[in-house]
């Protein structure tokens, strides 16, 4: 569990909630009185959603996915349909308050500007959010403060003419072996189209946790040299590469993966009901609330708008 709990949050398994971030072992061990049984004898009838994609995931037997180009092509993908039917899309204008008017409107501050929405959908994280509401939201604004966030440091290798001794998607690495590195993705296997050409083995290596923690709050400069010494010391002991790599990215994710601890369930119930009891035209999406993967935020949108059209949409 500890290893699990790194490799989906980055996070310490002993602070974590197993009924916020892993919902169906709880859920398992609720029914049925034991988590291995639950697993086994699994959910029951409930409904599941349909569609071709599903039909064609299952049939197929995905275990994960990816896009050409690379996930960036999905937010540019709806970008070029909203804009196409006459959304408009603000760029470089960070929201800097939001405040309720008489008419039950929300003025949203741009900082040299303004705009009025009917309805507000916040996507960005909690502990952000709790920060531009108005001052009489302040019950709401604590329970969304609560909501924390680890970073978490990706540094992608990729070498030329290597071999990974093992096949698999990656590994993860528990605590007490490194406390640095997270785990090591092998991209080449998962996705060898996109290796380039000539074809390079590729591998992302993630590093944060206790560790970087530490060196947050030590005042440590976190620099790239740093996280890219740390990458390649971790390929080489645990994959076996030891040359240096061809191409190396790294990036630093600031307060990125958001961490469901003991009592997250109790915090969203507070904001719902404090959201139901004032009638605030606001709904709450994204990774900070219920799942931090890509596929939970598109689900946590998709609910969004359903709840604000009050119908589902046609596709």
């Amino acid at each position: 569990m500890d290893s699990l709990c790194r490799g989906v949050f980055a996070g310490n398994s002993r602070e974590l909630s197993i009924r916020s971030c892993f919902p169906s072992l709880f859920q398992a061990e609720q029914t049925h009185r034991s988590v291995l049984l639950g697993l086994l004898l699994g959910p029951g009838r409930t409904p599941q959603p349909d569609s071709a994609l599903i039909r064609q995931a299952s049939a197929e037997r995905w275990s994960q996915w990816s896009l050409r180009g690379g996930l960036e092509m999905l937010p540019q993908a709806l970008e070029t349909h909203l804009t196409s039917r006459g959304v408009t899309v603000l760029r470089g204008q960070p929201v800097c308050g939001l405040s309720i008017q008489a008419e039950g409107h929300w003025k949203v501050s741009l900082g040299d500007s303004s705009l009025e929405a009917d309805h507000v959908i916040s996507a960005i994280p909690a502990s952000v959010l709790s920060k531009l509401l108005p001052a009489e939201t302040a019950p709401l604004a604590r329970a969304l403060s609560a909501i924390t966030a680890v970073s978490v440091a990706v540094v992608n290798l990729q070498y030329q003419g290597a071999h990974l001794p093992v096949q698999g998607f990656g590994h993860l690495v528990p605590s007490s072996e490194d406390p640095g590195v997270l785990g090591i993705v092998y991209d080449s296997v998962a996705f060898p189209e996109q290796d380039g050409s000539p074809p390079g083995l590729r591998v992302t290596v993630m590093l944060g946790g206790s560790w970087l923690q530490t060196l947050e709050a030590s005042g440590c400069v976190l620099s790239q040299e740093l996280f890219q010494q740390r990458a390649q010391e971790a390929a080489a002991t645990q994959l076996g590469l030891k040359e240096l790599p061809s191409h190396c990215l790294v990036h630093l994710h600031k307060n990125c993966i958001p961490q469901y601890t003991l009592g997250h369930w109790q915090k969203l119930e507070s904001a719902r009901q404090f959201l139901a009891a004032h009638r605030l035209p606001l709904t709450l999406a994204g990774a900070s609330y219920e799942g931090v993967a890509v596929n939970d935020c598109i689900e946590s949108g998709r609910q969004a708008a359903v709840s604000v059209m009050g119908t589902e949409p046609n596709s």
